[in-house]
């Protein structure tokens, strides 16, 4: 004789919970859109109309000194852009900026907020100390770097020849060529912007439990195990507002190529190109279709990011 609940149909379906919210959460949510609310609707309104307003004028084929002259032309000022040459050429560049910046700034500004978050001596004054090339002003910083490695009164090359025993040319013109101002360029912007980088990476930090590494230490785990594996997936969502932030603002780069290349050498980046379209040449029709492009551009970069890094900033802080 069997029982018949052991007859009964066997289901392999797993068991779904529902993820329920507690009060407090519920609250503190509420809460903060009642506070954030406000300023977001100006800044929806105040941000919305430019961007409607540009995609609009991107559709007509529009020369400012000549406005009785207005056509409408649809899509055609995105098809003359994105087969230019000029403009994936701006594009490379900009993206070569880009990568290289945050390749090296997202290194040195790990060491460096490691290194702050170990520091025996106050940690405001150190932080203070190393906001300083962040705190200068980024046309005066692009000037600075300029006559650094100018030929005729920059300091650069006679630093470079004393340190390889005379081996490097003192006349050297590092604004002679494409490789050499990029270079220049992306020292300049790493040096003004890796300090931003360390302070947001220490934020991550400080938000580690001490006792996990000492925990993976005492395990064995050694110095790189305990980085890998415990202080980087803590902080994941530290790293991702880093270098998201840092990637939209190097692609809206311009200070320093403007100041030390004016677009020299295949030096020409993405924001230079829809200035030289909407102010130079008072193309607005065109430079309006090449600012909705490059806002398209920094969407998808921010989407990316966002999705790849895969981080539930609503649980960041370990509530519910």
């Amino acid at each position: 004789m069997t029982i018949a609940a052991d007859r009964a149909p066997k289901t392999d379906k797993p068991v779904t919970r529902k993820r329920t919210i507690t009060d407090r959460a519920r609250g503190e949510r509420s809460l903060g859109w009642r506070l954030a609310g406000p300023a977001f609707v100006v800044m929806l309104f105040v941000t919305l109309y430019p961007i409607l307003y540009a995609i609009y004028l991107s559709l007509f084929n529009y020369r400012l000194t000549d406005p009785s002259g207005r056509k409408f032309v649809f899509l055609q000022n995105y098809g003359v852009a994105l087969t230019d040459s000029l403009f994936w050429q701006c594009f490379v560049t900009t993206f070569i900026i880009v990568i290289v910046t945050l390749a090296v700034e997202l290194v040195l500004g790990m060491a460096i907020a490691l290194v702050m978050n170990r520091i025996v001596m106050p940690r405001r004054t150190l932080r203070t100390v190393v906001l300083i090339p962040y705190s200068i002003i980024t046309v005066v910083s692009a000037f600075s770097w300029l006559y650094a490695a100018r030929v005729d009164t920059g300091f650069f090359n006679h630093w470079l020849h004393f340190l390889t025993f005379g081996g490097f040319n003192l006349d050297y013109n590092w604004f002679g060529g494409r490789w050499s101002s990029l270079t220049i360029i992306c020292l300049s912007e790493i040096w003004k912007t890796t300090p931003f980088m360390s302070l947001l990476l220490l934020a991550g930090l400080a938000q580690i439990d001490s006792s996990m590494e000492e925990a993976a230490q005492v395990d064995g785990a050694t110095w790189w195990q305990r980085f890998y594996k415990v202080v980087i997936p803590n902080m994941k969502a530290a790293l991702m507002v880093a270098v998201l932030f840092r990637t939209l603002d190097a692609i809206r780069i311009y200070d320093n190529p403007y100041v030390m290349t004016a677009g020299a050498n295949k030096t020409l980046t993405l924001s230079m190109l829809v200035a030289n379209e909407t102010i130079n040449r008072v193309e607005i029709g065109m430079g309006s279709a090449l600012a909705v492009i490059l806002f398209v551009i920094v969407l998808i970069v921010a989407f990316i990011f966002v999705r790849g890094f895969k981080v539930d900033l609503t649980t960041t802080g370990g509530r519910n």
